[in-house]
């Protein structure tokens, strides 16, 4: 009973201020942020649609690929809606349950979408250094396997931190400078000591961040010792090639979540509106920019999107 009256915000509502300095200018930064959402969620689903309905891509990589659309549809939905009707609405009140919830999803949609470009970096490991057991190793049900791993790992990091903030004090201030309810921004209105919000949020980004990309990065490593040592230039063209389109989404995804991660902690100078639009464009370039990128580089993906485009 004690520590419920230490809570008094839990049933009452939060304010999610948009971008704080430039609240003249919400209508106009709605255009961008509808736009980039609007193509972005049509690229997903299309690629969704295309692989779920063709038999011929249900295969590993196209799997992969599916995965990697879920997660994009997952993190901007989670955030972009909110956001557009604060900009054009200016509806910016938020229960405290409500933000929680957008804070696991969104959490939990990113530390996927981080587990299945790892995932995909092992396939493409296996497509170029181990051909002729590629099929025998990654097979679709290995696949599943591994996303479920993915999903499981996601929820299990991710759930303490609302866990973590649903038992902090939270007093007067109920505003929050930000588009939606980012972990530290939430955790930054308790009248309460959140040390222990702020270490758990700095070890799971340098968990999930660092041990993935250190993986991403071994099996480039082991990728490019496998080409070198190819002499023909076609099949090193070729080999490389292939990982073009994985190697642009990494730069797309994790770029932007590295210069939030970094401006919010330690860019204390630079000012607030700066931190949000970074913070948001993680939600919105990666979902905008993956389907476009994979329907390119990938020609059998890119040929049966094309046909169903053309029966519409």
């Amino acid at each position: 009973m004690a520590s419920f009256n230490l809570t008094p915000s839990d049933h009452s509502t939060l304010i999610l201020m948009g971008i704080p300095g430039l609240e003249a200018a919400h209508v106009w930064i709605s255009i961008p942020f509808s736009m980039f959402y609007d193509i972005g969620l049509l690229g997903n689903v299309t690629v969704l649609y295309v692989v779920g309905k063709e038999q011929t891509l249900h295969k590993p990589m196209y799997l992969l690929i599916y995965m990697l659309a879920l997660t994009d549809i997952s993190t901007s939905t989670s955030v972009v809606p909110k956001a557009l009707c604060i900009f054009w609405f200016n509806l910016k009140d938020i229960t405290m349950g409500g933000c929680l919830t957008q804070m696991f999803f969104l959490h939990a949609a990113s530390v996927m979408h981080s587990a299945v470009l790892v995932t995909m970096a092992f396939d493409r490991y296996l497509a170029i250094c181990n051909p002729l057991r590629y099929d025998t190793i990654l097979t679709n049900a290995r696949i599943a396997k591994l996303g479920l791993v993915g999903l499981i790992r996601a929820v299990l990091f991710i759930l303490p931190m609302p866990l973590l903030l649903s038992r902090q004090p939270f007093c007067a201030n109920r505003i929050i400078p930000h588009t939606h309810c980012d972990h530290m921004a939430v955790a930054k209105m308790s009248c309460g000591d959140i040390t222990a919000n702020r270490m758990y949020g700095l070890v799971i980004a340098l968990v999930v961040i660092g041990f993935d990309l250190m993986l991403i990065a071994l099996s480039y490593g082991l990728i490019i010792r496998a080409v070198l040592r190819i002499s023909s230039k076609k099949a090193h063209q070729k080999a490389l090639n292939t990982c073009t389109a994985h190697i642009c989404v990494i730069l797309t995804s994790y770029t932007p979540s590295l210069f939030s991660f970094v401006t919010h902690r330690f860019g204390q100078g630079i000012t607030p509106h700066i931190h949000i639009i970074l913070a948001n464009l993680y939600f919105l370039i990666p979902p905008l920019l993956n389907p476009i990128i994979y329907g390119v580089k990938t020609k059998e993906l890119c040929d049966r999107v094309g046909k169903y485009t053309c029966k519409m």
